[in-house]
């Protein structure tokens, strides 16, 4: 998935995708939410995440997902 908000860079966590400029990985926010933890959880324990980005990362997913249900 490309997108302004993820990177993706060899010398940072070992390539593992992560939001651009920081070291926490996407697959954090998706573990979060599909635990027993919100949001608001992670953005308290990631503070080097906005609101703003996460919910770019969260809607792209979703177009993306949608898009290729359409599509199928």
């Amino acid at each position: 998935m490309e997108s302004p908000h993820i990177s993706r860079d060899p010398e940072i966590m070992s390539g593992v995708p992560c939001f651009s400029g920081t070291r926490v990985p996407v697959q954090n926010l998706f573990d979060y939410l599909t635990g027993r933890s919100s949001l608001e959880d992670f953005l308290a324990d990631f503070p080097s995440v906005s609101r703003e980005v996460a919910m770019a990362v969260l809607n792209t997913a979703k177009s993306r997902l949608l898009d290729h249900a359409f599509a199928a």
